[in-house]
């Protein structure tokens, strides 16, 4: 994963950064599983960005940070996230709560790194090479084969639920070129807090008009809650912002290829589920295709 990075930034914590990200990220399986019981998908979200949003903007205060100057700046960051955090998040909450399978979810999520590699050049003038491409391809294919045993377990597969999750992929990949294109010089304190309360200002309104706002503040939700906000949406989107900021988008999204093989391991561990051989090998494959494209 070196060439994530660049010369500059060889320094052990940006090593770490990309193997720390796809940790962290992958536990938001975890979190939607434990918190799902508890809690109505906006009502939830709108809750841990506003939380996000004042912790992020308490941090910035505390150290000084440099915040947009004028409205292009906070409209910048506004977009990204409305387009990573909100549409996208929202979009997978939803889709899963109105019966799309958990696994169908996952994969759809994973088409990702391919359609970024795909607009990546067109809209940020960065060569995909054929090596990026291969990897890319065989860390779809590993994506797959963890998921393939799920996928026919839940019954039929909503199409409305699928689309909107499908929407928010392409959300994610869109917010992901607009932050590379737009913030190659802000303080990325000042704009992940932004970037929520651009979240809440799209999420709030949705969850006040299609919600009952169930919101139980049992200790598996505040549990969940608490690393949503300083796990999630806090380290992992600041890593994330990081990784977009030094290296090509079409080999940062490749990590999210390892998102699926993870979560299933973590799954394993907290929830007793099991493992497939094929979803083992997916697992290798999945690692091949990130080492083959962040090469690329």
């Amino acid at each position: 994963m070196s060439r994530l990075l660049t010369v500059s930034d060889a320094s052990w914590p940006a090593r770490l950064a990309p193997g720390l990200f796809v940790l962290i990220w992958a536990t938001g399986f975890v979190v939607a599983r434990l918190v799902a019981p508890h809690a109505d998908p906006l009502t939830f979200l709108t809750v841990r960005f506003g939380l996000t949003a004042i912790v992020l903007t308490g941090l910035a205060l505390a150290v000084g940070a440099r915040w947009p100057r004028g409205w292009r700046g906070w409209r910048d960051a506004m977009v990204a996230g409305i387009l990573i955090q909100g549409l996208y998040l929202d979009a997978v909450f939803w889709a899963v709560h109105r019966g799309l399978p958990a696994g169908i979810a996952a994969l759809v999520a994973s088409l990702q790194p391919l359609l970024t590699a795909a607009v990546a050049g067109p809209l940020l003038g960065e060569r995909v090479s054929g090596q990026r491409w291969l990897g890319i391809a065989v860390g779809l294919l590993g994506a797959g084969l963890v998921l393939a045993p799920k996928l026919g377990t839940s019954g039929g597969i909503p199409p409305e639920a699928l689309g909107v999750c499908f929407c928010g992929t392409i959300a994610i990949t869109l917010g992901t070129l607009w932050q590379k294109r737009t913030a190659a010089a802000v303080d990325l304190r000042t704009n992940a807090a932004v970037q929520f309360i651009g979240a809440v200002l799209l999420t709030l309104p949705l969850a006040l008009l299609t919600e009952r706002g169930a919101f139980d503040l049992s200790p598996p939700l505040l549990l969940g809650l608490a690393w949503a906000v300083l796990g999630l949406s806090v380290g992992g989107i600041l890593i994330l912002l990081g990784l977009i900021r030094r290296g090509a988008v079409a080999g940062v999204a490749a990590l999210f290829y390892l998102v699926p093989p993870v979560s299933a391991a973590m799954a394993f561990g907290l929830f007793g589920e099991t493992l497939a051989p094929l979803q083992l090998l997916g697992m290798v494959v999945a690692v091949a295709g990130v080492a083959i494209a962040s090469r690329g």
